[in-house]
């Protein structure tokens, strides 16, 4: 299956972010029943780590499967694999293979074949379909994978090393980590209509990526496993809106990458009715997957490339949600912002100038009126159409704090938004100017 057709208008979009903020979640991993997973090594990483991740489903029918991509023109052969797979299998999957170190992108037919002499290693391993194989790479561009190796790996790994605990789907967060100084997990739980009672389902998550991560999607890999029983169109359904109130609300840099890779597989394991579309189940499962997605974008703002704070902006008061959106992105997405910040500089000017250039979508400019316009940092007003007197001091020595939080109010109506950045800082560059390719 292909990405869903889908809309979703604001009084939903914010309902939905709502509803999931006030889900409980742990950022650790659950392994939910009807998954296993598997981590080795072949020796992709130059730091000897290890580098191959397999999920595995474990009930004797495949998993419902959704997943959604970078839109980066320059698209790796992987992505273009997983896109093929889904569309074929009719959006099922019996197993996800990631691999770290090389983003096999940009190397032409060669890399094409590679990503099929792997995948059909595992569905070998796996005795399924090569379509109900999904692929993930994360690394440097134009380089090669080692096929051999990678596939001897997972003839390795399946079955024998395969576990069904929590404790191998979180290597697999930390397998699929590159320039990550920490593991990103998420997880949560709701209720769903079974038989004449209720019953629970878990949702969890890892993540990896802190650089190349600006919205649309944001650069990352991310797999979101749930023992939730839906169908592949309602899985794909409630996986998009549940990535625009999350990723789609995350900038590290500004750039795009080659390999955006968002996963999500239900194994129907927990034993309830199956979720319809438009239900009140459905609306749990919904909020349950923004709730994992959005926890996982936060640790990615907090854990960005150089980064020493998580910048988040709340945008309130915006007369549609494109504006609210458009303007919680472009502040924390500002690089005079993001210096300032880093600097503890309670510069609220870098933050005015940000909103009133963020542009929608399409390219209009959004609603704003300077006389309107209402700043906070760090929970201290200091600008209400025009400047309000405050202590820098005790602003600056709030914003030492690991997260630094914006408030915009554009005082026009009453859509809002939240986006996650993080400080711009010299070991941001130091990184990348050493990081080929």
């Amino acid at each position: 299956m292909t990405e869903p057709a889908w809309s979703m208008d604001d009084v939903a979009w914010q309902r939905l972010a709502e509803g999931a903020d006030a889900l409980q979640v742990e950022e650790r991993t659950c392994m939910p029943p009807g998954f296993g997973a598997a981590s080795g090594t072949a020796g992709i990483k130059p730091s000897g780590r290890p580098d191959v991740a397999i999920v595995t489903v474990t009930t004797p029918d495949p998993a419902s499967a959704a997943g959604l991509f970078t839109r980066n023109l320059v698209q790796a052969a992987p992505v273009r694999f997983s896109r093929a797979s889904l569309a074929s299998s009719g959006g099922v999957a019996r197993a996800v293979v990631i691999t770290a170190g090389s983003a096999n992108a940009a190397t032409g037919p060669a890399g094409d074949e590679d990503e099929e002499r792997i995948a059909g290693a595992l569905a070998h391993a796996v005795a399924c379909p090569i379509e109900q194989v999904l692929r993930a790479s994360t690394g440097l561009i134009g380089t090669r994978l080692p096929v051999d190796r990678v596939t001897t790996t997972i003839r390795t790994l399946v079955p024998q090393r395969v576990a069904r605990d929590d404790e191998a789907f979180e290597a697999v967060g930390a397998t699929i980590m590159t320039t990550d100084t920490r593991l990103k997990a998420a997880t949560t739980v709701v209720d769903v209509a079974a038989g004449n009672g209720w019953r629970s389902v878990r949702v969890s998550g890892v993540v990896k990526g802190v650089g190349m991560i600006h919205p649309g999607m944001a650069t990352m890999i991310a797999v979101l496993l749930t023992d939730a029983a839906v169908s592949p169109e309602v899985l794909a359904s409630l996986l998009r809106p549940a990535v625009s109130v999350s990723f789609d609300q995350l900038t590290v840099d500004g750039d795009t990458s080659t390999n955006d890779t968002v996963l999500a597989l239900a194994s129907g394991a927990s034993g309830t009715d199956e979720i319809r579309p438009g239900t009140a189940d459905a609306d749990a499962l919904g909020a349950a997957l923004a709730a994992v997605c959005r926890s996982l974008a936060r640790q990615q703002a907090a854990d960005g490339e150089g980064a020493t704070c998580r910048i988040t902006c709340r945008v309130r008061g915006a007369e549609r949600l494109a504006d609210a959106r458009s303007v919680s992105r472009a502040v924390v997405g500002s690089s005079l912002l993001k210096a300032a910040v880093h600097g503890r500089d309670p510069n609220w000017g870098r933050v005015a100038a940000a909103a009133g250039a963020a542009r929608r979508t399409d390219g209009s400019a959004v609603s704003l009126d300077p006389a309107r316009l209402r700043i906070a940092i760090c929970g201290t007003p200091v600008f209400a159409g025009e400047p309000i007197p405050f202590d820098a001091d005790a602003v600056r020595e709030a914003m030492a704090a690991p997260e630094v939080a914006i408030d915009v109010d554009l005082g026009l109506g009453h859509a809002s938004a939240d986006a996650w950045g993080c400080d711009l800082t010299e070991d941001y560059v130091r990184e990348n100017a050493e990081y080929s390719t």
